[in-house]
């Protein structure tokens, strides 16, 4: 099957499930699971041997064998400092990032959310960790089970506004982030520490749990 046509699939598939997952109004989970059935009826004829068991088991993957979800941090600096947005939602600070989308490398997805976010295109340059949310005592609001990766990020671009989701987005020193108000589940004092570390640094390590 073509690449580009079975990411589409992998698309509809994701807002199939997330439709069901999180929609409340029983029309429109009717509808995400016509959705589902539809994509389901594509599969068949575009992989000619796929058969109805291993359909239900891509399309249910994410209930029948739960996976972690991957949040995406981009920590990009200027000047020694790192920028922070505020999000609308609590009023707090966090490093720019979000869930990963279908159809995204983790690096891309660094890009996407620091421009949604910050109104700034980036650069990513490496990886500095990836982070078991869990084992690192983040507060979490949702039952998930989720790695946290954290990109060092330049910026290629200067002018710097707030998004749909953030309210405010400026440059801090370390020591005045960590004096901010800020959103624990995504980002805690450590992170901040362990970037500011890697910016410093050469050669730095990936960290992973």
């Amino acid at each position: 099957m073509d690449d580009d046509i079975e990411l589409l699939l992998e698309k509809l598939q994701a807002i199939a499930q997330s439709g069901k997952h999180y929609g409340k109004d029983v029309f429109d989970l009717e509808r995400y699971q016509q959705l589902e059935d539809v994509a389901k009826k594509l599969t068949a004829q575009l992989t000619h041997n796929a058969t109805p068991e291993n359909l239900n088991i891509f399309f249910d993957a994410d209930t029948g064998y739960v996976t972690p979800k991957v949040d995406v941090r981009a920590t990009t600096f200027k000047d020694d400092k790192i920028l922070l947005v505020r999000e609308k939602s609590s009023g707090q600070w966090s490093i720019p990032g979000g869930w990963a989308d279908i159809g995204y490398s983790a690096g891309e997805i660094a890009t996407k959310e620091t421009f949604e976010e910050a109104g700034i295109h980036t650069k990513p340059l490496r990886l500095i960790a990836i982070k078991d949310m869990q084992k690192n005592h983040y507060p979490k609001k949702n039952l998930s089970y989720i790695y946290k990766l954290f990109f060092e990020c330049t910026p290629t671009e200067d002018d710097i506004h707030s998004g749909v989701e953030t309210s405010d987005v400026k440059y801090f020193t370390l020591d005045e982030a960590l004096n901010l108000n800020l959103s624990l589940e995504r980002n805690l004092p450590e992170d901040f520490k362990m970037a500011f570390k890697c910016h410093h640094s050469k050669d730095w390590q990936t960290y992973f749990d």
